[in-house]
């Protein structure tokens, strides 16, 4: 006779890349029996966590509230950090530009003042002189961001999924959830190899969150996004020392960038590249000509020394709310079920504290950190 009691858990995860992975080792940290579950490898190219880097920074133009839970953020990356004796964030200081008036340079500029970040704040020769890849018209106005810089994306997975393993967490990869319902006062949940049950459940499933809770689909919508790696003609212009992560808003639109790591290549990015919305199951996941032109245009017109031959090209995913705040809530029809989700493309740096947000709700149903932001309820009334 099978052992039932061996799927009993308190808490089970549902998706373990980024946020998932964080929670994982959170609620594990805090001595919770958890089981994480993810559909694909841990970690994997398929969602929205790939590509070796992601940016971090202090200069947060899309709105300063974000700032807080940002400074808390980078204290449990180093916590991490010092926990996998591996390094995970590498300070390079960071540009956010645009025009005088463009929403980027001033957001980014008011939060700094708001909650007195470090910063300068710089013209567009400027920022050419002191950081000589780059190549920005006159017009263009930058903060400087000196505590930016960048996490290496994929090792902070593994150094979360190590850490929960440590403490005790279960983990079960390629394997997909079917579903999941209330039963009795705790969650069963139904996978293509088993069935589980727990006291409480955590969603972080990304592109996917709209599939498990169907309600969420209009509010968190996956998009296809395209990143491509050039080589440089200078290449020493471009290593980590010499080139901070950018976001630009020019007329062409809102780009990304960073300097050359792990594997070679300027990598760049258009936020909400081509515009598609799309299903994470059927996703075009090719690269084609016109997702790689919009790149190497932009890189030729403000990164001409970055606009060598290509390198690498890869699709992942954003998943956009509607105001492109995140949602981090209780579920609103079922009391012991939590949700990450819509992250929009600039969620990852905040990894390390959404994994310590959801086992604060998870705990006590509260948190001390300020979520007001990112209720469900401004979008979704059960």
């Amino acid at each position: 006779m099978k052992n039932h009691a061996m799927n009993e858990y308190d808490v089970i995860v549902i998706g373990v890349g980024g946020m998932g992975s964080a929670t994982l080792f959170h609620l594990a940290q805090r001595g919770f029996r958890v089981l994480g579950i993810e559909r694909y490898d841990v970690p994997n190219d398929m969602g929205s966590s790939h590509g070796v880097t992601r940016m971090i920074r202090l200069a947060y133009h899309e709105d300063p509230s974000y700032v807080p839970l940002l400074r808390r953020a980078y204290a449990l990356w180093h916590q991490l950090e010092n926990m996998s004796g591996e390094r995970l964030l590498l300070i390079t200081g960071s540009i956010r530009a645009g025009s005088e008036s463009s929403s980027l340079f001033l957001g980014s500029k008011e939060a700094c003042e708001i909650h007195h970040v470090d910063h300068q704040v710089l013209a567009g020769p400027e920022v050419n002189r002191r950081f000589p890849g780059y190549q920005l018209p006159e017009d263009i106005m930058a903060v400087y961001d000196p505590d930016g810089g960048l996490l290496l994306s994929e090792r902070c997975i593994v150094a979360h999924v190590n850490a929960a393993l440590d403490q005790g967490a279960q983990l079960h990869g390629r394997e997909q959830v079917l579903a999941w319902e209330p039963l009795g006062d705790g969650i069963r949940v139904d996978t293509e190899r088993d069935t589980y049950t727990a006291k409480k459940l955590v969603i972080c499933a990304g592109a996917w969150a709209g599939k498990l809770i169907p309600e969420l689909a209009q509010w968190a919508v996956p998009e296809r996004q395209v990143l491509a790696w050039f080589l440089p003609s200078r290449p020493e212009l471009y290593r980590p020392h010499a080139f901070p992560p950018f976001g630009l808003e020019v007329e062409e639109g809102r780009f990304y960038g960073f300097p050359s790591y792990g594997i070679p290549g300027f990598k760049v990015g258009l936020y909400h590249h081509l515009g598609q919305q799309v299903d994470p199951d059927t996703m075009d996941r090719d690269v084609h000509p016109e997702d790689e032109e919009v790149l190497r245009d932009f890189t030729r017109r403000y990164f001409p020394e970055a606009s060598g031959p290509t390198l690498a090209l890869k699709t992942c995913l954003f998943t956009n709310s509607p105001d492109e705040h995140f949602i981090l809530d209780r579920h609103p029809s079922f009391a012991n079920v939590f949700i990450a989700a819509g992250f929009s493309g600039h969620g990852f740096k905040f990894c390390s504290v959404v994994g310590e947000v959801m086992a604060d709700l998870v705990e006590s149903g509260d948190t001390p950190h300020d979520l007001s932001l990112f209720k469900l309820s401004r979008l979704w009334v059960a």
